[in-house]
């Protein structure tokens, strides 16, 4: 499989953009940065959705994508998300009056996207990749993806504070090549983390000793107003398996 990093920052800048990760062309993952990330042309190519949970720096290129691939794709996207994040996209995004409704344009029948309820802690089969969501410790029944496919299987938290159920599913992958999760805040500001769900360097460490052992790690979601302080204390974790996801456009083979 291909990751690409379309957006993997913690902040939105002129120069970092918020989580979007693209497999294979085809399947993306949350979409906070789809639109101003990618051509038309490549936009229009991708078929699933995951979405981890409802903020706005994972949902909100959402609404653009439909507007730019109105009448360029044959099939609608197809979003998989909790049924928390389902209702608060069409509550809050999709309902006509932030933006338009674009599951029923322009019709019903030939919806530019349309929404799909993904229960934690089920298997499901989607455009050839074996996906497993599993509940994570962040607002919004937020949740973390195992994708496998070809006998590769890659993990996902996004946002997340401490967190157990995903890393003991983690432990029964014995062909998990890789582990995407987040460090959002410095260690001064462990309240702030604490308060959002969120990781500092502090907490992460305590996290890497739940992880299977040996699995790449790949760290994003720093917040940019804070970035050298955290790459100083990540790197202070002396731990050889990170890699920190140090700009956009980054691209990961497994």
């Amino acid at each position: 499989m291909q990751v690409r990093i379309i957006g993997g920052s913690g902040g939105v800048t002129k120069t970092t953009s918020a989580t979007s990760y693209l497999i294979d062309e085809t399947l993306l993952i949350d979409a906070g940065s789809v639109a101003s990330g990618l051509e038309i042309e490549e936009q229009a190519k991708i078929e699933h959705i995951l979405i981890s949970h409802a903020h706005l720096d994972h949902t909100k290129d959402l609404a653009f994508i439909c507007d730019n691939c109105l009448g360029l794709k044959s099939a609608p996207f197809q979003v998989h998300t909790h049924q928390t994040t389902l209702k608060a996209i069409k509550d809050h995004l999709f309902n006509d009056v932030i933006w338009p409704d674009f599951s029923a344009i322009p019709s019903k029948e030939k919806a530019v996207i349309t929404f799909h309820e993904l229960s934690p802690g089920l298997r499901v089969e989607l455009g050839g990749y074996s996906i497993e969501a599993i509940p994570v410790a962040h607002p919004g029944d937020a949740m973390g993806f195992i994708i496998e496919k070809a006998g590769v299987s890659l993990l996902f938290t996004q946002d997340t504070k401490a967190t157990e159920e995903i890393w003991l599913a983690a432990k029964k992958r014995s062909n998990l090549k890789a582990i995407f999760t987040e460090v959002s805040f410095p260690n001064k500001l462990q309240n702030v983390a604490d308060i959002s769900d969120h990781h500092t360097p502090a907490t992460m460490k305590r996290e890497i000793e739940k992880m299977p052992e040996g699995v790449p790690i790949y760290l994003g979601h720093l917040k940019p107003n804070f970035r050298e302080e955290l790459l100083r204390q990540i790197g202070e974790l002396n731990e050889d398996r990170i890699t920190i996801m140090d700009g956009d456009g980054l691209v990961y083979r497994f």
